[in-house]
């Protein structure tokens, strides 16, 4: 959801390139179809789909471990680091794509990290982007690309917000961290989606487990 309106307003404003990482997440399959309708949707053309193997090989997150299990969302999140936290993850991301904007010629790199109204992981907090800018400009060749973070301060109900002013196609997103069929509706992302669809006031497009109720 909140990568769907980083790309919405990325695209508003630039002409926008996108990337997927798949990394043996449990729901890989699902979210590259997420990539590829938001990108038609958003008509953004030039994407570069990849596959890191790294992340499964090292587990320790129940997103790419299947012996650990996707726990159910706590009443309080965010108070501490989640099983879900895959180590060091949008490094890896963030590598690829700027290893791509070199290329591409491109001076900004978005991504749509948020600390607020979060699990709590540490790679999304602003002054891990703030050191990781720091790296980019000492290990590029003009040293001239930046790592933008325009929701990292936004609660998730005004990111929602946002993405209906830039009709962002939150349809076709995907959040659930445990299925692919129907999202849970009871892990950490699909219980911070529905909270934030709620304060915001709006329907939930996607579809969820029945009898699922907003916590």
């Amino acid at each position: 959801m909140d990568s769907c309106v980083c790309a919405a307003l990325c695209a508003r404003d630039h002409d926008a390139a996108a990337v997927h990482v798949s990394y043996g997440q449990r729901t890989e399959e699902r979210e590259r179809r997420a990539f590829l309708a938001i990108c038609d949707r958003l008509r953004i053309h030039d994407r570069l789909i990849v596959r890191n193997e790294a992340l499964r090989a090292i587990g320790g997150s129940a997103l790419t471990d299947d012996r650990i299990a996707v726990p159910e969302a706590a009443a309080q999140i965010g108070h501490s680091i989640p099983v879900t936290y895959v180590p060091f993850r949008n490094a890896h991301f963030l590598s690829v794509a700027v290893s791509w904007a070199e290329v591409l010629g491109a001076d900004k790199v978005y991504i749509g990290a948020v600390q607020q109204d979060s699990s709590g992981y540490p790679d999304c907090r602003p002054e891990y982007y703030r050191a990781f800018n720091e790296a980019v400009r000492a290990g590029t060749r003009e040293g001239h690309i930046e790592i933008v973070t325009p929701l990292i301060g936004l609660r998730k109900a005004e990111i929602v917000r946002l993405g209906l002013e830039l009709g962002a196609p939150f349809d076709l997103t995907w959040s659930c961290y445990a299925r692919e069929d129907v999202a849970c509706g009871v892990c950490e992302s699909c219980v911070l989606r529905l909270r934030a669809f709620a304060a915001a006031r709006t329907p939930d497009p996607i579809a969820y487990v029945p009898n699922v109720v907003t916590r």
